[in-house]
Order: structure tokens, then C-alpha cells, then sequence
């Protein structure tokens, strides 16, 4: 797997459930640029965003170790990197495995910065990018990971302080990994808190989940959350419909508490871009590919529907023609989806796909993401686009940013409010 990714277990996950290989481009349909000026002569507001991530040092710090002065100037070099192609929103992963890249009260410092568990860096990372993207007129929203713990198995790794060593029944080892059960309710209610720490401490302007719910599915391996289903689960009538909603319970109770703490903060979620398949429920979309729904336990569909969340992100990952899951069949459905709630929509873009040599033929294509862009300023619920990520804006293998920025980039746009 090489160095983990935001998007591992993700990407693995279509590989194993989709049927691979791309159909002929369909022709795309020709819409006005993102950030278009509006018919009052305006910018309209539009997403314009990227993930800058911090799991296994992945975008930033570049290394464990750094000085405090050397973080703090690769941090400044992301922002301004963003500000070069007139984006407006950096999504800055602070949560990356239950720790902190802020003075936490309730969790460890993380190792990405230091290479040790709980060793102060000798600065505030997460106040720094908040003042210092305001100061470029960024926004800058907090990416956290609920219910990861470690990306490897042994509790002994983590530093004696943790909450999951004071605390070990509330975690669940699977997959090689560490993982908090999101069946009990006193970890919901912990890890609720330790989010809401940063909320209270700095002026984000989101606080933003991924992907990772329940951990994806691993061949041959139970998840073991027997204990916590016999004594909750109860009134369900099975324990797919009882994980749902134990996630269900995350996302409106968290949306709750941060209106409540600083109520001009928002909240959003990039989930998996499949809900359901229409094979499997007819309300899903046209694709043959992991259902979010099943795997993780993610009711993403709902989330929208119903307003729980300010936005959602579908990780939209694919190209334009991919027959197991269609760029072009997820955008107008992820657009009805979104159709008449309160809940914007922007799509996830999968920038990082773009030039790499194991990709299908379309990622070799310049113009590729460009495509996915007019394409989907033909749906006026798309709202704008989030980048995965940082990294790949400084290397753009094939100049497919470059050519985002060219074409639909050429003026700046309002950050959504």
C-alpha cells in the first residue's frame, strides 16, 4: 500500500467491488465556468477548496521532526500555494488519528509533527493556519477523523496517556489498525468532545469528517463490537440498522454542539461518493462499486436530505465514462440528492489521480478534471470543488490544475458562507 492515504482503505475498497475498465467518453455538456459572474455582474460564492492532509505525513509537515520555524514556513507555503490558484478553502486535517495538532485538552499531541506521541512541537499549528489563512482571505476548515485511533494494532505504541490506553475497551482492533467503537456511547461522547476542544479554542470556519465511519471492510476479519451490540442494540432489528445509527447519532449530535459552541461554524462531510447501488435500493445511482450505506455504515443520502449537515463533499474519484461508477452518472445524482435541502453541495476531485502512470488512460489526460468541472456547472446544485490534495497542486503531473485554474479559475470567487 506504500504510505497511507486518506483515501486507502477507499480506494481499495472500489478496486475490490467494481468491474473495471472505461466506456467511450460520453459527450460532455457544455455550463458556465465555477465562479462565474452572476447575472448581477457579481462573483457567485463557490467552493474552491483542498485537502490538505497530515496523516503519515502524507502533504504536510513533509517529515516527523521538523523545527517549529521549518513547519510553520512549509504550513505558510500551503496557503499561499492556494491563494496562487485562487482557491478560497483549505481543509487542514488536525485530527488525523486521535491526537491533536492544536493544545488539546483531551488527546495527545500527534507524532507527525515531532515523531513522538505527545511532545509538544513548540507552536500552535492549528492556530496558525486559521490566522494565517483569514489573513490571506482563505477559510480555513478542520478536518478531524472520528474514530481512528492508530494506523497500526498494538496499544503499547500509543503514548501511556492516551484516552485509548486509559481506556481499552473502548477500542477495536481490525485491519491492522486501531479503532474506537462507535457502538458506545460514552466514546461518541468522548470523541465529540475532544473535536469541540478545537471549536471552542479557534474561529474555524468548519469542522469536516471524511470518509471513515465504521472502518471498510476487510476480507476474512470481524469487527468485533459484540459486547457493545448486546447492550445497546436491542430495539434494532439487526446490526447493520443499529452501526447506522450510531452514526446517525454522530453526525446530528455533533452538528448540535457546534452550533452550539460557535454557531457561524459550519459543518460538512466528504463522504464515499456511492451511497447505494440501484441494483441494490432503486433510490441509488447507476453504478456497480461499494455502497457507503453497507460497507461503513454511512447514511450519507439521509444526511443531506434531511439538513443535518452545512455541506457534503462526495469523493467523486472517477472519471468521466468508468462503467463501475461514472463521473457523469454521480454528479445528477448526487444533484438530486441534494435538490431542495438545506445542505450545499461541492464534489470531491481526485487530483491526485491525474498523471499518475496507474491510472486508466483518462488520468493521462491534461483536461481530464477540467471536463468534470464543465460538467458539472450544468447542475446549479453543484456549489464547487474540493481538490485531493495539497501535494499533487505542487507537482500537477500533467498540468491539470493548471488547466482547472486556466478554465474555470480565471477570477477569484467568495468563499461559501
Amino acid at each position: 500500500m506504500g504510505r497511507l492515504t486518506r483515501r486507502a482503505f477507499a480506494l481499495a475498497a472500489l478496486s475490490a467491488f467494481t468491474t473495471t475498465g472505461a466506456a467511450a467518453r460520453p459527450a460532455v455538456p457544455t455550463g458556465v465556468p465555477s465562479g462565474h459572474a452572476g447575472g448581477n455582474g457579481r462573483a457567485v460564492a463557490r467552493m474552491r477548496g483542498v485537502w490538505l492532509a497530515t496523516v503519515a505525513n502524507r502533504d504536510w509537515p513533509s517529515r516527523p521532526g521538523l523545527t517549529a520555524a521549518q513547519q510553520r514556513s512549509e504550513l505558510l507555503g500551503w496557503l499561499d500555494l492556494a491563494v496562487r490558484d485562487r482557491l478560497n478553502t483549505v481543509i487542514l486535517q488536525v485530527r488525523p488519528t486521535a491526537d491533536a495538532l492544536w493544545p488539546s485538552s483531551y488527546e495527545p499531541w500527534s507524532q507527525v509533527l515531532t515523531g513522538t506521541q505527545g511532545k509538544a512541537p513548540g507552536w500552535d499549528p492549528l492556530g496558525t493556519a486559521v490566522a494565517e489563512a483569514h489573513a490571506r482571505g482563505l477559510q480555513l476548515h478542520a478536518w478531524f477523523n472520528p474514530y481512528r485511533v492508530a494506523v497500526h494494532d498494538d496499544p503499547a505504541r500509543l503514548v501511556a496517556s492516551h484516552p485509548a490506553r486509559r481506556h481499552p475497551d473502548w477500542v477495536v482492533p481490525y485491519g491492522g489498525k486501531l479503532h474506537y467503537n462507535p457502538g458506545l456511547p460514552e466514546v461518541r461522547a468522548f470523541v465529540q468532545d475532544a473535536m469541540l476542544d478545537a471549536v471552542r479554542r479557534y474561529p474555524v470556519d468548519a469542522v469536516h469528517f471524511d470518509d471513515y465511519f465504521y472502518p471498510y471492510p476487510v476480507a476474512g476479519q470481524t469487527f468485533d463490537d459484540d459486547a457493545a451490540y448486546d447492550a445497546h442494540g436491542g430495539a434494532f432489528p439487526n446490526r447493520a440498522a443499529w452501526r447506522r445509527d450510531n452514526i446517525d447519532r454522530l453526525v446530528r449530535e455533533t452538528a448540535a454542539r457546534i452550533k452550539a459552541v460557535r454557531p457561524t461554524t459550519q459543518f460538512g462531510i466528504s463522504p464515499f461518493g456511492v451511497w447505494r447501488n440501484a441494483s441494490t435500493d432503486p433510490r441509488g445511482s447507476d453504478t456497480r462499486a461499494l455502497q457507503s450505506y453497507d460497507a461503513v455504515h454511512a447514511d450519507t443520502r439521509r444526511w443531506v436530505r434531511e439538513g443535518w449537515i452545512d455541506y457534503v463533499v462526495p469523493q467523486l474519484y472517477w472519471n468521466i465514462g468508468l462503467s463501475a461508477a461514472d463521473y457523469a452518472a454521480l454528479v445528477p445524482w448526487w444533484a438530486e440528492v441534494a435538490r431542495g435541502s438545506r445542505t450545499k453541495l461541492y464534489l470531491g476531485e481526485a487530483l491526485y489521480k491525474a498523471g499518475d502512470p496507474a491510472q486508466p488512460a483518462a488520468w493521462q489526460d491534461p483536461a481530464e478534471l477540467s471536463r468534470h468541472l464543465t460538467l458539472a456547472a450544468g447542475h446549479p446544485e453543484v456549489r464547487g470543488h474540493v481538490f485531493f490534495a495539497a501535494k499533487e497542486l505542487r507537482t500537477d503531473r500533467v498540468g491539470a490544475m493548471a488547466r482547472v485554474v486556466a478554465d474555470h479559475y480565471a477570477q477569484p470567487a467568495t468563499p461559501p458562507r
